[in-house]
C-alpha cells in the first residue's frame, strides 16, 4: 500500500530546472510593469537586455523613448511599422529612423485648422535627440469650408481667390524646427501626393505666408546642411525672401530647388547668395531662368570660392548666358560639376568654353546634352582639351557634335579619368569613407 501511495504522490517529471530562478521572474516582472514603473538603468547590462527584449513595442513613447535606448527594440518597431526599412540612410541608427520616419508621417497627415497641434509639440522633447533629417513629401492644406456656412463677417462681394488664399496655408515649420537641435537635412514638396479625382491646382499652393513661416524656421535651424525646396511652385518673390534668410546661414552647403518656377529676378537673388554664402552645390534644374538670370549667377560665381556644383538643366540661359557662366569660369577656382543640359546652346557658348578647358585646372564634370553646340563647337571643344588633364567627364549626348569628334573627345576624357584612378591608387586617400 505504501508503493501505491508513493507512485500517486510523485510527479516524476517534476525536476528543478522548470523552476524559474527568482532573477527571472523579477525581470518579467519588470517587462510586465513597464508602463508604470520603468526600471531599466539600474539594472545590469545583461539584465537590461532581457527586459527589453520583452518590452511590448506599443509601449508609449513618453515611457521608451528616453530610457531605451537598445538597437534592437526600435529594429522591433520598426519592421513592425513599416516594410522597407533600410537603416543605412539614418546613419545606421534604428531609433533615429523610428523618430524621423514617426515624425515625418505626423507632418505629412497634418491637417491645419482640424489635427491636434499638440501631436508634434509634445513628440518634440521626446525625439529632438534623434532628428537629423527630415523628408516631408506632402503637406496638407486644411479643410475647406462653404463660405455659405461661415458667418456673415465675410462680404459678398469679397474676391473667392482671397477665401481660397485664406484655406490654403500649410503646418507652420517653426513650431517645429526651432526646437531640433540636431537637424542637418530638410526635403521638402508642398502638395498632395494621392488626390486622385479630386485633383485641384490650389492643392499645390506654396502660400506667401507660408514662404515667410518656412524662412523665419530654416533661419533658426543652425545646423541645417542640405535644404532642398521642390516641386512646389516656388517664385521668384519667394525665393528672393529665402534667400535673403539663407545670406548668413552659418551651416548650409546643399540648396536644391529644382521643378520650380524661378525666373531672373530669383536667379539675381540666388547669384548674391552664392557670393555672400558658404554654399557648395546649387540645384536649379527645371526652372525658368533665362540670359539675365544666368548673367546674374555667373557673377556670384565669379566672387565665390566655395561653390562646387551647378545645375542649370532644363532651363533657358541660352548663349548669353551660357557665355557668361563661361566667362565666370575663367577665374572661379572651386566648380568641379556643371550641368547645362537643354539650355539651347550653340557655337558662341562652345567657344568660350573651348577657353575654359584650356585654362581651367578645377572642373571635372561638364554637361551639355541636348544642345545644339554643331560640327563647329564640337571641334573648338576638341582643340580646348589638348591639354586638359582634370576633366573627367564631358556629356555630350543630342548636343549636334560630330560623331569623330565625340569619339576623339571621349578618348581624352577617358584617359584623364584612368589616370586620375590610378593616381588615386598610386596614393590612397587618409580621409575616412
Amino acid at each position: 500500500s505504501f508503493y501505491t501511495r508513493r507512485c500517486i504522490t510523485e510527479d516524476l517529471s517534476w525536476s528543478l530546472v522548470t523552476v524559474p530562478h527568482l532573477t527571472e521572474l523579477c525581470l518579467q516582472h519588470i517587462a510586465h510593469n513597464f508602463e508604470k514603473n520603468p526600471i531599466l538603468n539600474d539594472l545590469l547590462p545583461e539584465h537590461q537586455k532581457k527586459v527589453v527584449d520583452r518590452l511590448s513595442t506599443s509601449l508609449p513613447l513618453t515611457v521608451t523613448a528616453n530610457i531605451v535606448s537598445h538597437e534592437e527594440y526600435w529594429k522591433r518597431c520598426c519592421m513592425e511599422r513599416w516594410q522597407v526599412c533600410d537603416v543605412s540612410n539614418y546613419g545606421d541608427s534604428w531609433k533615429r529612423m523610428f523618430f524621423e520616419r514617426h515624425l515625418e508621417n505626423i507632418l505629412k497627415f497634418f491637417i491645419p485648422n482640424t489635427t491636434d497641434p499638440t501631436q508634434v509639440l509634445e513628440l518634440i522633447p521626446l525625439c529632438k535627440g534623434y532628428v537629423r533629417k527630415l523628408e516631408i513629401n506632402q503637406f496638407l492644406p486644411p479643410l475647406r469650408v462653404d463660405p455659405k456656412e461661415e458667418s456673415n463677417d465675410l462680404s459678398d462681394t469679397e474676391d473667392d481667390a482671397e477665401i481660397g488664399e485664406v484655406y490654403m496655408h500649410h503646418y507652420d515649420l517653426r513650431d517645429l524646427l526651432a526646437d531640433l537641435p540636431h537637424l542637418e537635412e530638410l526635403h521638402l514638396t508642398y502638395g498632395v501626393k494621392s488626390c486622385g479625382m479630386n485633383f485641384e491646382w490650389s492643392l499645390f499652393n506654396f502660400t506667401e505666408l507660408d514662404c515667410s513661416n518656412l524662412a523665419a524656421a530654416v533661419k533658426m535651424c543652425h545646423k541645417l546642411k542640405v535644404f532642398k525646396l521642390t516641386r512646389s511652385k516656388v517664385d521668384d518673390d519667394k525665393i528672393k525672401l529665402l534667400a535673403r534668410n539663407l545670406q548668413h546661414h552659418p551651416c548650409l552647403l546643399e540648396l536644391d530647388l529644382s521643378h520650380n518656377l524661378i525666373r531672373d529676378h530669383g536667379a539675381q537673388a540666388l547669384g548674391k547668395l552664392i557670393s555672400r554664402s558658404r554654399l557648395e552645390t546649387l540645384n536649379l534644374c527645371n526652372n525658368q531662368i533665362c540670359h539675365l538670370g544666368a548673367q546674374a549667377l555667373a557673377q556670384g560665381l565669379a566672387e565665390s570660392s566655395t561653390l562646387t556644383s551647378l545645375n542649370l538643366r532644363l532651363n533657358f540661359v541660352e548663349d548669353k548666358g551660357g557665355e557668361a557662366i563661361g566667362r565666370a569660369l575663367l577665374t572661379n577656382t572651386s566648380l568641379k560639376s556643371l550641368h547645362l543640359g537643354s539650355n539651347n546652346l550653340s557655337q558662341p557658348t562652345a567657344a568660350v568654353f573651348a577657353q575654359v578647358l584650356a585654362q581651367n585646372t578645377t572642373l571635372t564634370s561638364i554637361n551639355f546634352s541636348c544642345n545644339h553646340l554643331g560640327l563647329d563647337g564640337g571641334k573648338q571643344l576638341l582643340e580646348g582639351l589638348a591639354n586638359n588633364k582634370t576633366l573627367t567627364e564631358l556629356d555630350l549626348r543630342h548636343a549636334e557634335v560630330e560623331q569623330e569628334t565625340d569619339f576623339l573627345i571621349h578618348e581624352i576624357v577617358w584617359a584623364n579619368r584612368e589616370a586620375v584612378r590610378l593616381g588615386s591608387l598610386q596614393h590612397p586617400t587618409t580621409e575616412p569613407l
